[in-house]
């Protein structure tokens, strides 16, 4: 039995592109970039070279402005407690605004600088399908704010925010914005100058890249404090012995997924449509999570009535089909996403979504077979189920939102 991964959220493969590039690293090439021999300095121009390439790709000015780090979440820490280190011993605490829908490592980040650090933190809200309004972002502008940073496309439910609008706000107001981008890697513009942001993260293992591998655009103008001190490398601002091969891998990966994002965003798109369409036709009382257009081409994120989700998606392991039912990193909560809550489901249907994330290698037979399996376990996961939601009675911010 194939099995069928729709869970490209999560991670991705390594494409064999990818592989092909960094494997001259790790044996043939092996040389520490910071030493000043031959076999040092090969990697070392390749590891210019991904700089590089990535500062093109994003449409930066400078290749400085190109921080390699560990993963995403290391590049969300530095760029939220490397500025707020830089700038308290100036302001003191300070208020920074995020949404009520970001990725674990902006929200765990943002509370532990608001418990432990004294730091005020507004969230501001998102409408049914995810969206943050930019205008709640310019109301909860005030004279001691230092930073926003609202995601780029959720992770969760693919609603994609209108974050060129925000940093617009941001820069009239001089105010410094970060997106977390690493959902939005593979299939959105990455232009800077368009998106209007001063920070941005990106990571690997979203776009058939290494895991252990992320980065951090920072415009020159900002200064933060490292994370890591040491040796002084990523120009001071995370040390350590850089992975040569992880770089030249991350900076492949975004080269071809950029390349290649208008082809296959139109191919994912088509796929989407067919497994919601499926589901939606053939299973009543389900219903499609997130922004019906604004949302990345390969999430389908869907609520499925009077079930849990972990049941459906261990249902469908044993027919060898991997999804998941929210964030990979939340995996072991048995709560219901935040996500989910914050658009304003309650708490009991929320419990029943299953999100598919679509990838380079699914296909039309893929998604058949999903449709063909998924309404026989609903049956049985229904028969048994002591809850029998009303849909009819079910309203969410003055409409009706199921299928």
């Amino acid at each position: 039995m194939k099995e069928i991964y729709l869970d490209h959220a999560a991670t991705t493969y390594v494409r064999r592109e990818v592989l092909e590039v960094m494997n001259k690293y790790f044996q043939d090439e092996y040389g520490n970039p910071g030493s000043f021999h031959t076999i040092g300095l090969r990697p070392k121009r390749a590891m210019d070279k991904a700089r590089e390439l990535v500062r093109d790709i994003i449409n930066a000015k400078r290749a400085d402005e190109i921080i390699f780090t560990g993963s995403g979440t290391e590049s969300v820490n530095l760029a939220i407690k490397g500025l707020v280190e830089k700038l308290e011993p100036h302001h003191g605490p300070a208020h920074i605004i995020t949404s009520t829908i970001e990725h674990e490592a902006v929200i765990e980040t943002l509370n532990y600088l608001e418990k432990e650090r004294g730091y005020s933190v507004t969230r501001v809200p998102v409408d049914k399908y995810g969206l943050v309004n930019p205008k709640d972002v310019e109301d909860a502008l005030r004279e001691d704010t230092i930073l926003v940073t609202i995601m780029y496309a959720n992770n969760e439910i693919g609603t994609i925010q209108p974050i060129e609008q925000i940093g617009k706000i941001c820069r009239k107001n001089k105010v410094l914005f970060h997106t977390d981008a690493c959902q939005a890697g593979g299939v959105l513009d990455l232009n800077i100058e368009n998106l209007n942001v001063d920070m941005m993260t990106l990571n690997g293992s979203k776009i058939y890249g290494p895991k252990g591998i992320g980065m951090l655009y920072k415009k020159k103008s900002v200064k933060l404090v490292p994370l890591i001190h040491g040796g002084g490398q990523e120009f001071g601002y995370r040390s350590g012995t850089e992975n040569v091969a992880f770089i030249a891998g991350f900076a492949e990966a975004l080269r071809l997924v950029q390349k290649e994002r208008f082809h296959e965003t139109k191919r994912l798109i088509k796929l989407r449509r067919m497994l919601e369409n499926g589901i939606l036709n053939n299973i009543p009382k389900t219903f499609i999570n997130g922004h019906p257009t604004k949302r990345l081409p390969n999430n389908a994120n869907i609520t499925i009535s009077d079930i849990e989700g972990e049941a459906m998606m261990l249902y469908l392991n044993e027919f060898g089909i991997c999804t998941s039912t929210g964030s990979a990193c939340t995996s072991q909560s048995l709560d219901p996403s935040h996500v989910i809550l914050a658009c304003g489901l309650p708490y009991e249907v929320a419990h029943g979504t299953l999100r598919f994330t679509l990838g380079r290698k699914t296909t039309k037979e893929d998604i058949e077979r999903i449709i063909k399996v998924l309404p026989g376990i609903v049956t049985t996961l229904r028969r048994i189920s002591p809850v029998n939601i009303d849909v009819d009675k079910l309203d969410i911010q003055g409409e009706k939102i199921w299928t």
